[in-house]
C-alpha cells in the first residue's frame, strides 16, 4: 500500500510541477506600460477583400484571452481600458502560381491560354497599442503573412467539375489561417520584455 501511495505521490508531483511551468512562461508577459486591460476595437480594413476583419480580430482577441496577458474590455459594455489595439490590414495581394500552358500539359486549351494551378495569398497588416487618455502610441509594427492554396482544377469538358465556390472558400479559410499566425505573431511580440 505504501508503495502505491509513493507512486500516486510522484505521479501527482510531476503533473504539478509540469503545469506551473507553463505558468512560469506566460507570468513575465505584459503589455507595454503594464496595463492589465485593453479594449480591441475591429480592424480596419484597408483592402478590397470584404470580410476579413473579423478573422482578424477574433484572432488577436483569442489570442489575448488564452494568454491571459491582458483582460480583453468591449467597448460596447464597459470603457474601463486604458488602452486599445487599433489594427489595420493593409493588403491582401493574390499571385498566380506553377501556370500550365497548352503546349506543356493541357492540348485541349485555346491558343496561349495559360491556367493557374495555385495561389499564393500575400498579407500585411499593423497593430498600434495606443493609450486612450492621450492618444499616445506605445507599441506598433507591420506583420507579413503569406500563404498558398490549390486553384480549381479544369480538365476536358466532359469531366469538368470545378466548383465555382471553391475559390472563394479556398481563399477564405487561407486568409483565416494567416489572421491566427499574423495574430499569434504580434501578440507574443506586443506582450515581450515589458
Amino acid at each position: 500500500m505504501k508503495t502505491v501511495l509513493r507512486l500516486f505521490t510522484a505521479i501527482l508531483s510531476v503533473f504539478s510541477f509540469c503545469s506551473c511551468a507553463y505558468q512560469l512562461g506566460v507570468q513575465g508577459r505584459t503589455l507595454p506600460g503594464g496595463y492589465s486591460s485593453v479594449e480591441v476595437p475591429l480592424f480596419l480594413n484597408l483592402t478590397q477583400e470584404p470580410g476579413v476583419e473579423v478573422a482578424f480580430t477574433n484572432s488577436l482577441v483569442q489570442e489575448f484571452e488564452k494568454n491571459k496577458v491582458g483582460k480583453v474590455v468591449y467597448s460596447s459594455r464597459q470603457n474601463d481600458a486604458a488602452v486599445l489595439v487599433k489594427g489595420e490590414i493593409l493588403s491582401i495581394n493574390y499571385k498566380a502560381t506553377s501556370p500550365v500552358q497548352k503546349k506543356d500539359k493541357a492540348p485541349l486549351l485555346p491558343l496561349d491560354a495559360v491556367l493557374a494551378t495555385g495561389y499564393r495569398v500575400l498579407v500585411t497588416t499593423r497593430i498600434t497599442l495606443i493609450k486612450k487618455s492621450t492618444g499616445q502610441t506605445l507599441w506598433t509594427s507591420t506583420f507579413d503573412g503569406e500563404s498558398s492554396y490549390a486553384a480549381p482544377q479544369v480538365t476536358i469538358a466532359r469531366l469538368n467539375s470545378v466548383n465555382p465556390l471553391y475559390n472563394l472558400s479556398s481563399r477564405r479559410r487561407t486568409i483565416e489561417s494567416i489572421a491566427q499566425d499574423l495574430m499569434v505573431e504580434a501578440h507574443d511580440r506586443m506582450t515581450e520584455n515589458f
